[in-house]
């Protein structure tokens, strides 16, 4: 009787810890779901689940600070779940989509199209073990080189359009060897890109203008109409965003000379 007290807090604190855990396991899941969907030409199904996990994977950290339960091991799951559902599946997707035809121009190309796709997978992995490294050191307002799921929506976004419009991997596949290794080395950059999480600390960090609701309201509304095309354009604005932003500081000493 006397010990029943004192069980149910540590119970009861060992089930909201499993909480963030919980969304990082729906993300990984839905990375491997995502390869496997790939291989057996399930396209459309693939992409879907790669947006599925860049969902999972963005609530889990807030709810793992909304429940006050952050812990190390969380963040190494977190990474491990990245690497499969934003560097392995889009890696095979795009395989599985388009690079595997290279081999029809010759067993170079074949080749190539596996190191293509071996370079994607291999540029989340860096991407992620550098960004883990410097969790601390760098300004939160922007990341150091594309962020691994913005590079898997890019992928998976083109690979969807494609798909809806009936525009099959074969005769895309040099664009899509092109656009593959495009993302992954934008991944290991040191281009900068917003991170959106501003620089405010406190319970008003989270606050947002006015006219950021009316866009979130349209882009809800064009995922509705059109959801791979809108995709497709939020992430390849936000992908060039970065090399845009770099080209304008660049220029801007210039112009302040003359």
């Amino acid at each position: 009787m006397d010990q029943t007290p004192n069980l149910q807090p540590h119970m009861r604190g060992r089930g909201i810890y499993l909480l963030p855990n919980l969304f990082t396991t729906g993300a990984l899941f839905g990375g491997f779901y995502s390869i496997i969907a790939a291989s057996q030409g399930r396209f459309e199904i693939a992409c879907i689940a790669i947006f599925i996990s860049a969902v999972l994977d963005g609530l889990d950290g807030r709810v793992a600070r909304l429940t006050n339960t952050q812990s190390e091991f969380g963040v190494q799951y977190d990474s491990l779940s990245d690497l499969v559902s934003f560097g392995m599946a889009p890696a095979m997707l795009m395989y599985h989509w388009a690079l595997v035809t290279l081999k029809l121009d010759g067993p170079t190309w074949g080749k190539v199209g596996w190191l293509g796709a071996f370079l994607y997978a291999a540029c989340a992995a860096l991407r992620l073990a550098r960004f883990n490294s410097q969790v601390g050191k760098v300004d939160k307002r922007w990341f150091i080189g594309l962020a691994s799921p913005a590079a898997a929506g890019l992928i998976a976004s083109f690979v969807w359009v494609c798909h809806e419009f009936h525009l099959p991997g074969q005769q895309l596949r040099y664009p899509a060897l092109a656009l593959t290794v495009l993302a992954g080395l934008l991944m290991v950059s040191r281009i900068r890109y917003n991170s959106f999480k501003g620089s405010r600390q406190g319970p008003k960090a989270d606050r947002v203008p006015f006219f950021v609701l009316v866009l979130v309201l349209a882009g809800l509304i064009a995922l509705w109409i059109a959801p791979a095309i809108t995709l497709l354009g939020a992430s390849t604005l936000y992908a060039l965003s970065g090399p845009l932003l770099w080209f304008r500081r660049r220029r801007l000493p210039v112009e302040d000379v003359d």
